[in-house]
């Protein structure tokens, strides 16, 4: 079973803005992680050029992180599928009422 997990794992290196990093990854999601790497560096890159001499490494890795989390929370909220389970849940109530 071992050798089964070994082979679906994949050693890579990325490089992260002026890093390179290596991970081990799931082969399946190699693509994700070489995706993940490029925009974290452009958008590190698009927040260096604005802020240069004004703000510090870190504030702006900060800045980065929250704009990517920002991404991630709109995309979360889009597929947010609560409001659509009430309803089904009525119409599925009614549907089954009216059957009988």
């Amino acid at each position: 079973m071992a050798e089964v997990n070994d082979k679906e794992r994949l050693h890579i290196r990325l490089h992260v803005y002026d890093e390179e990093i290596e991970v081990t990854v799931n082969r399946a999601d190699e693509e994700y992680y070489r995706k993940a790497a490029k925009l974290i560096t452009n958008r590190y890159n698009a927040y260096s050029q604005a802020y240069k001499g004004k703000k510090g490494e870190h504030t702006i890795a900060l800045m980065t992180l929250i704009d990517i989390a920002l991404m991630l929370e709109r995309e979360r909220g889009k597929n947010d599928t609560a409001p659509y389970d009430g309803i089904l849940a009525k119409l599925t109530s009614e549907i089954e009422e009216a059957l009988k």
